[in-house]
């Protein structure tokens, strides 16, 4: 590590991530900072698709949020004034940014040929750790005399073996949540989020489970359309839920994909590309659990407190697997994890994952969550 702070900053921004799912693993480490510094005022600075998350209640405790657009993104953080800036992006540009204005102290791991734009050089941890660790690592390297660690654990997140005999071998049960990997709605997101439900028809109360059957990262992180189908129609029969899909706009073939294969008795809502990120995080709320592949909506709906089942198939659960109360189903193969975005030969990984695998893991699932967490009424 380079370079020394020359006093606690008053004024403290960090950079968000860009990712929706790495913001929210990012979490725990903004905790840490704002316990750090418990005196500075804390601004988060993040890209719009991931600003609005930091407008709910969240485990940052952040003052401020800054929404960076792009063009004058240097010139909105120097109008901060601010004393220091925790870089958690590893680009170069966000490095170049916070040169361009002007804040003291840059904080951030190396690489990428921008060491020489930062005032502390933090290098990068070796081998395989989870997402939220990486982030913690930094903090903890910037902090002096820091014991920064992740709430509630030895400093790692922890996948253990399913114990429950009921659920599925290829499942991998997180036992513990994060508090410092909390979000909670605030009560005009839920009014919001309740409202849409009641344009389709759903009242108050109703039970929900929530389906994310896309990914932005590529077709290869994504379960067949057919089998999430196939669960919705089971929990629909067998435990009288409503589903509930989301998504982006490009999710929208595979939500059509799963109603054409639903029987017309199964009851479902399509909300794929109908809402904004707050919208979706008030809709998350509602759900007793929630099913997804490898997306931000996952680590979203587990922030929040729902139960989820979170699909994992070309990307490494040991590495971003949700801060949450999750159940990890994998199956194993030669070939994962491969990082790739597209199968190159039979997308076996995601095929060898059965519909009674998902479904078994959803009922055990089913009451557990409590009730809807839902902050004041602040925006």
């Amino acid at each position: 590590m380079d370079g020394e702070a020359k006093s606690a900053p008053s004024r403290l921004v960090i950079r968000a991530p860009n990712w929706l799912g790495d913001a929210i693993m990012a979490l725990p480490a903004m905790a840490a900072l704002r316990r750090a510094f418990p005196d500075a005022s804390l601004t988060i600075a993040a890209p719009p698709s991931v600003a609005p998350l930091f407008h709910e209640q969240t485990s940052a405790g952040q003052d401020d949020i800054l929404s960076l657009e792009g063009r004058d993104d240097a010139r909105a953080l120097a109008a901060g004034r601010f004393d220091a800036i925790l870089l958690l992006p590893n680009s170069f540009r966000s490095a170049w940014l916070a040169s361009r204005a002007r804040i003291p102290d840059r904080w951030g791991y190396g690489g990428g040929m921008r060491g020489w734009l930062l005032t502390r050089v933090v290098r990068r941890p070796r081998g395989r750790v989870h997402q939220a660790e990486y982030y913690m690592l930094l903090v903890a390297s910037v902090v002096s005399g820091s014991t920064v660690r992740l709430a509630n654990t030895a400093g790692t997140v922890r996948l253990e073996p399913a114990t429950d005999r009921r659920v599925p071998s290829e499942v991998v049960t997180r036992t513990q949540s994060m508090p410092d990997a909390r979000i909670t709605v605030r009560a005009r997101t839920a009014e919001r989020a309740e409202a849409l439900l009641a344009r389709e028809g759903i009242a108050p109360g109703t039970p929900l489970i929530g389906f994310a059957p896309g990914a932005a990262y590529g077709h290869a992180k994504r379960w067949p359309p057919r089998r999430v189908a196939g669960v919705v129609a089971r929990l629909s029969a067998e435990h009288g839920a409503t589903a509930v899909l989301v998504g982006a706009e490009g999710d929208r073939d595979a939500g059509r994909e799963i109603e054409s294969a639903l029987p017309p008795s199964s009851r479902i809502v399509n909300l794929i590309g109908r809402t904004d990120l707050r919208l979706l995080a008030g809709v998350l709320a509602r759900c007793s659990a929630f099913v997804s592949n490898d997306s931000g909506a996952v680590h979203l709906a587990a922030a929040i407190g729902v139960p989820v089942a979170a699909i994992f198939g070309p990307t490494d659960e040991r590495v971003t697997s949700p801060l949450g109360n999750a159940d990890i189903l994998v199956h194993h193969v030669f070939c994962r994890p491969c990082m790739l975005r597209d199968c190159p030969i039979d997308h076996r990984c995601m095929k060898g994952i059965s519909e009674n695998a998902v479904f078994d893991v959803v009922s055990a699932r089913l009451g557990a969550s409590g009730s809807s967490p839902v902050a004041g009424d602040n925006p």
